[in-house]
């Protein structure tokens, strides 16, 4: 069979192909019942539309990009790399009977990945043992490749230092406890320059705890 021989013969199997499944299709339409056809329209209907719904869903897209300013305050934030620091209020589950209350705050630099350094001071509810956290905090931002914004994990790890609440603070404390942990929060932005920032907390020597920060970016 020369190579005209087999262009036709392909050509002939094609055309008995598509004359098979327009065949079938007709039976089918003819054979249907009024809800099997209406079935058949609404997919032929869908189907046909997907891609008018691709290209206004581009549009809309293009549109947003196009409102959103370039300057100001609501002006989208830089895509370098950055500073931030927050100072926070801190709760701190140390026992299983009182409550710890204080302050903090945290320093980092990173947009998709930040390093940085925390501390906090807490007083204990129950006038036991205060304690002086200081870490090294590695968090990792779960919303996009170059986000500083939106949810994220914490990881942190370094001293716990504990005082008694009716004495005096001086290094060193009472005694002191390897402290790790790991938070999850979500940063919320305002403008291109401040950020609030709430979270929970579990690790060791803690059980549990939370923080919410006001924070600045540079």
């Amino acid at each position: 069979m020369n190579s005209e021989e087999r262009v036709l013969a392909k050509a002939q199997r094609t055309q008995r192909t598509q004359s098979y499944y327009s065949k079938s299709l007709h039976d089918l339409c003819v054979s249907a019942s009024w809800r099997e056809k209406f079935v058949i329209l609404f997919l032929f209907l869908i189907l046909g539309n997907i891609p008018l719904f691709a290209q206004e869903e581009e549009q809309t897209q293009e549109q947003t990009r196009e409102s959103v300013p370039s300057s100001g305050f609501f002006a989208p934030p830089p895509a370098k790399g950055e500073f931030w620091f927050c100072p926070s209020a801190e709760i701190g589950l140390y026992s299983k009977f009182s409550f710890s209350y204080g302050a903090g705050f945290s320093i980092a630099y990173g947009r998709k990945v930040s390093v940085g350094l925390r501390a906090a001071f807490l007083y204990d509810n129950h006038d036991s043992l205060d304690v002086l956290e200081l870490n090294i905090l590695l968090r990792l931002y779960l919303s996009g490749k170059s986000a500083n914004f939106g949810p994220f994990l914490q990881f942190t790890g370094g001293p716990a230092i504990f005082y008694p609440s009716d004495g005096e603070i001086s290094l060193p404390g009472e005694f002191g406890l390897f402290s790790a942990g790991v938070s999850f929060g979500w940063r919320f932005l305002f403008g291109n320059i401040f950020f609030i920032e709430p979270s929970v907390r579990g690790g060791y020597p803690f059980i549990a705890g939370g923080s919410l920060a006001l924070g600045l970016r540079f």
